[in-house]
């Protein structure tokens, strides 16, 4: 079996020296565009280069984050990003946007694309829909536990890489909106302002978004032994000590089975959050897995604590065994060294003397040669073929070998291109001539009245049960499911019930999330596509329709102006009233107080800002959703909605009376009395 790989985080060359020195497989890295952390360092095309020369030579491989959600105006200069990775040698891209992944298949079939966190994979299903897309790993959500991680892992087709140290978001990535919301700032593009870092409480003071610190690094052997090919660390916007901290805490773990206390103490000091927390991975969710970056965490990284990390990394690891071959005879003499790769290189030396004393011998040779010092290599054989009676000066052995390793370091360091074919992308149509002619409504139970029978399709959940469903439909409704979007440890569950409703003659479902795409097509049924699935580009709406998803919410992070230019002939639609979903979670925020959520719902549980504001939670499935303070509200601004053919009605945690109100205010394309938003549909994200 494969060892498990350490990918360690660079958010610039020192980074990458520190991961490299300190024993990392593989570092992955973003450009100066594209890159879910845009607020790291990042490279720019020179340095990009250099950092996948310096990796190369010490037989580390290279990753390119380009894993952020692209518009259809930056689609080509996504593709030239590409190009150049392809013709440095990037060992693989990570990847979000589904779009853009299409694109690249077809540009660069050989080149490995590896399915980023933020796709929301933590179904079997998610990974079997990815690896149909021709991923060849895919980076599992942060959320899973043990025997979940082992029940995808299981007689899988593609890699699969789990992240093991590291901040943790209180969001399931790619399900994140709150930074969007608040400041226009998108974390799917990479630019989230961290606002679950601040005071949210429930019920009190605290900070109910903001969690530990992940470190699962003592289990490393675990995952090995369930096939896992990739331990992530975490942490391209953090200093190199920490990189160099991280790693040799999973070298140790991984190479001996455990770490040694004064490498555990320096790990947590030189950045934690009120220590670190295994929470997901061993199931125990709760208060403990809540914890602030404090200023006790903050002295911990005192200066002697850097400097002694940096004494870790500072010189080159000699870890890449080399073979020499020295042949001096009478025509001349020439050193040859091979590596583990078997790539070779020969320096030509000096005629060598007749010797007067001493001739030269196999301990002397060995002793000049085997100083490889201040590289990656260290000598592991040396042959030695040296005619009777000969010698020449120690510096001209020197000399040989320094040409000799620096000979062979041009061979590893050279660019090893993929090929690259330029596509033509069809020319973006226009959908401003459409205008929705139907509207749909998303409820959370079947409390739903007569007034709702002119829409066009209504979605409950895909628990709902069997009576119920068979009332609606009975009344009139044109009935949907909704499999939700977290489907942590209940993918098995959720397939029994898509087949019971399916039974019952309900043949629609609203799938957020790639993994629900699939199962849902297995069982033949007709698939809408919801919000989670993010699509903002034309290229993405025309791998939904690839999928054989029949239409689909695009992406409320774009702009009306946006959506009225996509193309594609998929019929799109816009949520255009309700709560927005700010963020999927899978430990509930009310657990940051050590309360029991299980009466959220009904009891219509919120968690309040530092200003007073409140933030309704909302149970389904395996997750909660935190929802907007306010609802996002356009019915007096329909004419201004174009490129859609359906707007959509998102009820949450309304009650009957609500919900009566506001399908008049729909109707009668009335502006609420209360507070609203406009959501991001005029101002965009960043």
């Amino acid at each position: 079996m494969r060892a498990l790989e350490i990918l360690a985080p660079a958010g610039g060359m020192e980074c990458v020296y520190a991961a490299v020195r300190s024993g990392a497989d593989a570092v992955y890295l973003g450009a100066k565009s594209f890159s879910a952390r845009s607020s790291a360092h990042n490279f720019d095309d020179e340095q990009l280069r250099e950092a996948v020369r310096y990796c190369h030579i010490n037989g580390t491989a290279v990753h390119l984050a380009c894993n952020t959600l692209v518009h259809d105006d930056e689609i080509r200069d996504a593709l030239r990003l590409v190009e150049y990775a392809c013709s440095i040698g990037v060992d693989a891209l990570i990847m979000q946007d589904v779009g853009l992944i299409s694109l690249v298949r077809k540009c660069a079939p050989d080149m490995p694309i590896h399915g980023s966190t933020q796709l929301s994979v933590h179904t079997r299903a998610g990974v079997e829909s990815l690896y149909k897309l021709g991923l060849t790993r895919v980076v599992l959500s942060r959320e899973l536990s043990k025997n979940e991680i082992e029940e995808i892992a299981r007689d899988c087709p593609v890699e699969l890489e789990v992240f093991v140290h590291g901040a943790l978001c209180m969001s399931v990535s790619g399900q994140c909106y709150f930074s969007a919301m608040l400041g226009s700032r998108s974390g799917n593009r990479g630019a989230c302002a961290q606002p679950c870092r601040l005071p949210f409480s429930y019920g009190g003071s605290g900070h109910a978004l903001s969690l530990k610190d992940l470190s699962i690094v003592e289990h490393l052997r675990e995952l090995n032994e369930m096939g896992i090919a990739s331990a992530k660390i975490e942490g391209r916007m953090k200093r190199p000590e920490y990189v160099a901290a991280a790693v040799s805490a999973c070298r140790q773990s991984l190479d001996n089975g455990e770490i040694s206390t004064e490498l555990s103490e320096k790990l947590r000091a030189v950045f934690s959050r009120s220590g670190f927390t295994d929470g997901y991975y061993t199931g125990k969710r709760g208060s403990d897995m809540f914890g602030i970056r404090s200023k006790e965490n903050v002295i911990a990284a005192d200066s002697r604590v850097f400097a002694s990390i940096h004494e870790m990394y500072k010189n080159e690891r000699r870890h890449i065994p080399v073979n020499f071959t020295l042949d001096i005879c009478g025509e001349g003499s020439s050193l040859t060294v091979v590596d583990c790769d078997k790539n070779s290189f020969t320096a030509k030396g000096s005629m060598p003397e007749k010797a007067i004393k001493l001739p030269l011998d196999y301990d002397r040779c060995k002793k000049s040669i085997s100083k490889t010092g201040g590289t990656p290599y260290i000598m592991q054989k040396l042959r030695c073929n040296i005619c009777e009676g000969l010698t020449m000066p120690v510096s001209a052995l020197n000399a040989m070998r320094t040409e000799c390793l620096g000979g062979l370091s041009e061979i590893r360091g050279a660019a090893r291109p993929v090929e690259f074919s330029s596509i033509t992308i069809s020319e973006v149509g226009t959908r401003e001539n459409i205008k929705p002619k139907n509207y749909r409504v998303r409820f959370t139970d079947c409390d739903i009245s007569d007034n709702f029978l002119d829409s066009e399709l209504i979605y409950v959940p895909v628990n709902t049960d069997s009576k119920s469903l068979n009332d609606l439909m009975y009344r009139g409704f044109a009935v949907a499911v909704e499999i939700p979007r977290g489907m942590f440890g209940i993918e098995n569950s959720i397939y029994s019930h898509l087949k019971r409703v399916k039974a019952l003659g309900i043949n629609e479902v609203l799938a957020n999330n790639i993994g629900a795409v699939e199962m849902a097509k297995k069982l033949g049924m007709d698939i809408h596509g919801g919000f989670g699935l993010n699509l903002t580009n034309t290229e993405s709406i025309r791998w939904a329709e690839d999928r054989g998803i029949i239409d689909a919410e695009v992406s409320f992070e774009l702009t009306l102006e946006q959506i009225s230019r996509l193309g594609g002939i998929m019929p799109l639609g816009i949520i255009s009233m309700g709560r927005l979903p700010l963020m999927l979670a899978r430990n509930c925020p009310a657990k940051c107080s050590g309360r029991n959520c299980e009466q959220c719902n009904k009891n219509k549980a919120c968690i309040r800002d530092r200003k007073g504001i409140d933030f309704p939670l909302y149970c389904y499935g395996a997750c909660v959703e935190i929802l907007n303070s306010v609802p996002l509200v356009l019915s007096d601004r329909k004419n201004e909605i174009k490129g859609v053919e359906f707007e959509v009605l998102r009820f949450n945690v309304e009650n009957s009376v609500e919900k009566e109100e506001n399908l008049l205010l729909y109707k009668h394309n009335s502006t609420p009395k209360d507070g609203f938003t406009r959501g991001l549909y005029y101002r965009g994200v960043e």
